[in-house]
């Protein structure tokens, strides 16, 4: 499939020569051998980059009456503790011992055997076609092909690896260099396991270096850490969205292929509050729902196949394969976001994320992928976050991330509850006293109705308390009581799930200019890229 406006084949090389003399990007510190993954952009990219985020901008932020904000790249260490960074933001990565080279696993594993089922075909005397989307996207290719017929059921083998490459973990992508045998592409040399490298950039915040940070990985933090204050600007009207553009940083194993691997980037992040009763339903959906997309879910992916089904989005989210009403309106407002700009909407289509290869906070995540001469890149990634980022930085700070509403008809809930004689209770159990108090108040339903009998019954009980004395605790009728109540709940308090639209800027300029790509037939090497929102000259 041709990349380009017109259909013509595709130059890169030609095309990346023309985009870097014209100064629409260039590499960073270049005159002192440059940076890997750093680029800067010159005035035509700098007004073509503007352009795009103007109508990102009129098409959500401004459309959908969203709150935009500008948070701070700098993030100390405890917030990213929190929110999952430090631990599990990571590639893996294996090492060569002897020559220091690395590679990032998944990579070497697609790459190796990528370049065995060539080879295969060469000895099959069948004709080998270049995928460009395999073969561009390598930094540290294979030395050479080796013309090597393989079995038929070594062949089936290596296609479904091929397929699940996302799938796999660590262990699992150390266990595939073993068990196939994978070595250093340029050496032959043995590999160490693969580790876990995390792509953050760590930093000290003041002199003193007592504060440790680093340079965000997203922009969507700060925004969830402001969720009290927008929910109190935005007069405590749910549902609501909050926006951000600005810088991200991801410290990238191997950078490769120009502006669609690099380790600074503009990003713009759409975070969408939305109550999880009710089935995250969406007021305009009904806009969007007879969009057709094409999809591809992760059942197609783990059956080897990369085939695509067209649906409308409504019909996608009526059948289960969209989760739910939000997650399906923003995928098809992303679809006409990219169509608006100039994005060839036949080389569009929505990839489910495999179990995996989703990040730790999200439960279900489709990326928009465009199709370039690189193969299909992932440019926008739309999650359903749940309420994983406000519960755990709830849970941390004790800062209150939830909604209060008042509900229409008050709620009588009867339950068990516990009377704790303070007075008594502090006396008795001194400075583990509170400890036993949260223990209490932990109770379950169950628990505090078998307790209550045996509090009738025996005139005390026995609770588990972690940290003090033995692990457990008996505790006397004179300090607590144990009845069932009714109790009225006038106001109900949630916690919000999120659903979160990505969209990497550089990516996406990448593949329009691309996409509106073409050049004279009497004269390739004056290129011009046009479409109808941007327009500009090579």
């Amino acid at each position: 499939m041709a990349t380009t406006k017109s259909g013509q084949p595709f130059d890169r090389a030609v095309c990346e020569s023309l985009l870097r003399r014209r100064l629409f990007y260039t590499p960073s510190f270049e005159i002192y051998g440059g940076v890997s993954g750093l680029y800067d952009y010159g005035p035509p990219g700098c007004a073509l980059q503007a352009n795009v985020v103007d109508l990102w901008r009129k098409h959500f932020v401004l459309e959908e009456d969203m709150l935009e904000v500008d948070t701070s790249m700098l993030t100390p260490h405890e917030v990213l503790k929190t929110s999952g960074h430090v631990d599990k933001f990571a590639d893996w990565m294996c090492k060569d011992p002897k020559t220091g080279e690395i590679f990032r696993a998944d990579h070497l594993v697609e790459e190796v055997l990528e370049s065995r089922l060539k080879g295969n075909k060469e000895a099959r005397g069948q004709k080998v076609v270049v995928d460009e989307e395999k073969d561009a996207k390598r930094k540290k290719k294979v030395k050479e092909t080796k013309v090597v017929k393989l079995d038929d059921a070594v062949v089936a083998e290596y296609e479904e690896v091929l397929a699940q490459i996302d799938n796999y973990d660590g262990p699992e992508l150390g266990a595939l260099i073993v068990k196939y045998d994978i070595k250093n592409p340029t050496t032959n040399g043995e590999l160490l396991p693969p580790v876990s490298f995390n792509l953050m950039f760590q930093t000290a915040i003041g002199p003193s270096s007592n504060l440790p940070g680093y340079l965000r990985p997203e922009t969507a933090q700060g925004q969830f850490l402001n969720f009290q204050k927008l929910l109190e600007f935005n007069q405590q009207s749910m549902p609501f969205a909050s926006a951000c553009i600005g810088k991200s940083f991801r410290n990238e194993i191997s950078p490769r292929s120009g502006l669609l691997r690099v380790r600074e980037f503009l990003m713009a992040e759409i975070e969408h509050f939305v109550d999880p009763e009710g089935g995250k339903k969406h007021p305009r959906f009904h806009e969007v729902e007879d969009v057709e997309l094409e999809f591809l879910n992760r059942e197609v992916q783990l059956s080897g196949s990369t085939a695509t089904t067209r649906m409308s989005i409504g019909k996608a989210v009526s059948t289960g394969l969209v989760d739910n009403e939000t997650l399906g309106y923003f995928l098809a407002r992303i679809y006409l976001f990219l169509k608006k700009i100039g994005i060839d909407e036949s080389k569009i289509r929505l990839r489910q994320h495999m179990q995996n290869e989703m990040a730790h906070y999200a439960t279900d995540c489709w990326d928009a992928e465009l199709f370039t001469s690189y193969g299909w890149i992932e440019c926008v990634g739309c999650a359903d976050r749940s309420a994983y980022d406000l519960s755990v930085h709830k849970k941390k700070t004790g800062a209150p991330l939830v909604v209060r509403q008042t509900r229409a008809e008050p709620l009588r809930i009867e339950e068990w509850q516990v009377d704790i004689d303070k007075k008594k209770f502090g006396p008795r159990f001194k400075k583990d006293s509170k400890t036993v108090e949260n223990a209490i108040e932990a109770l379950t339903q169950d628990m505090r109705e078998k307790l209550s009998l045996d509090l009738e019954k025996n005139g005390k009980i026995e609770i588990e308390v972690d940290g003090v004395g033995e692990g457990k605790v008996e505790i006397g009728k004179d300090l607590v009581q144990i009845e069932k109540r009714m109790r009225v709940e006038n106001v109900r308090e949630y916690t919000p799930n999120v659903i979160e639209p990505s969209f990497g800027i550089g990516r996406i300029l990448y593949c329009l200019m691309e996409h509106a790509y073409w050049s004279r037939p009497d004269d390739e090497a004056r290129g011009v890229s046009a479409s109808a929102p941007l327009y500009f000259h090579l």
